[in-house]
């Protein structure tokens, strides 16, 4: 009898202690895994290799390393800026032109990081149109989509050899295929070389190619570039800082490792051209950071050089204030 009562109480002892080590786990479990913050991130278009250190940072768990659950979203109409001032994502892509003009419309966004360190965009045209400096945009048709900062573009670099910005006829070719519209439709497109340049590589299509900041220093503007709401900045510079940090290293891989990060962005966005990604991000790595002491910095004389460009342009009504409209602050020290 005595031993029956042993073995039962041993039993109930044995019990106990699995079921309290079961629930410490729960708790320690709980305690090692709070709940990640999630976070929009807002595209400026579609999913392309500028936007390669996001979905690296996804992949490789940066994001979740600080606490947040990032996702990434196409944007719909209307343009980043507008999107973020509203409050309809808590990080966005967009460009210094853009928030340049959000500025002067009192949309309280402010750019946090320089994707890429220099504009690496010009006008393109197929090489048998003879279009080798902007002179020869005289006579010429351009596609373009609408802007009146394209018609400013052009006319800076033309007035710089003596040309007429009027003797161009300016067309409406929205996003319409570069390769088709300059062979069917126009002569010289705006582009950029890291995704356009790298397709007419490797289609063997020649181009000629002027670079916009190569004759006009002013026109190397940041684009893209990182921007949230200065709401967040006021009341919750913790996550920035946070997303800050991840986005960073996310970027810091792409630079160090572009074709693993390539294959990272074809495995997280798929349909992608997987030889135009992996060729994009091998040219497009070297021009995340280039000359500059880390990924992300800016600078105040390339704010302040190309709003005074667009005022000069008649394209905004007043000078912005440069030191609001972007801060390196939120950069992690390197």
């Amino acid at each position: 009898m005595k031993r029956t009562v042993y073995l039962v109480l041993s039993l109930i002892l044995i019990m106990t202690s699995l079921l309290l080590g079961c629930s410490n786990q729960e708790q320690t479990a709980n305690i090692e895994s709070p709940a990640l913050k999630p976070i929009k991130v807002m595209l400026d278009w579609v999913p392309n290799t500028n936007h390669t250190g996001l979905y690296v940072a996804m992949a490789n768990g940066y994001y979740k390393e600080q606490g947040l659950d990032v996702e990434i979203l196409q944007p719909p109409e209307g343009g980043t800026a507008q999107l973020i001032a509203a409050g309809q994502a808590d990080f966005g892509i967009s460009y210094q032109e853009e928030v340049t003009y959000a500025r002067t419309n009192n949309m309280p966004v402010v750019s946090i990081a320089a994707i890429l360190q220099h504009n690496t965009s010009g006008f393109a045209s197929p090489k048998e149109k003879g279009i080798i400096s902007p002179k020869d945009f005289e006579g010429k048709k351009y596609g373009g989509w609408g802007s009146p900062i394209e018609k400013a573009m052009i006319q800076s670099l033309m007035e710089k050899e003596g040309a007429d910005v009027e003797k161009v006829e300016i067309v409406n070719v929205s996003s319409a295929d570069f390769f088709t519209v300059t062979q069917r439709d126009v002569d010289f497109e705006w582009i950029y070389y890291g995704w356009t340049g790298m397709e007419a590589e490797l289609r063997g299509f020649p181009i000629n190619y002027i670079e916009l900041k190569e004759l006009a220093p002013e026109l190397d503007f940041y684009t893209p570039v990182i921007i949230v709401n200065e709401s967040t900045v006021q009341e919750d510079p913790d996550t920035i800082k946070l997303f800050m940090e991840a986005t960073t290293k996310g970027y810091e891989f792409a630079i160090d490792h572009p074709e693993d990060a390539a294959k990272i962005l074809l495995a997280k966005v798929p349909g992608m051209n997987e030889e135009l990604v992996i060729k994009s991000q091998e040219w497009l790595s070297a021009k995340y950071q280039e000359d500059a002491t880390q990924w992300g910095i800016q600078k105040e004389s390339v704010w302040n050089n190309y709003a005074q460009w667009m005022l000069d342009h008649q394209l905004i009504p007043s000078m912005i204030d440069s030191k609001k409209a972007f801060t390196n602050d939120f950069l992690p020290k390197r």
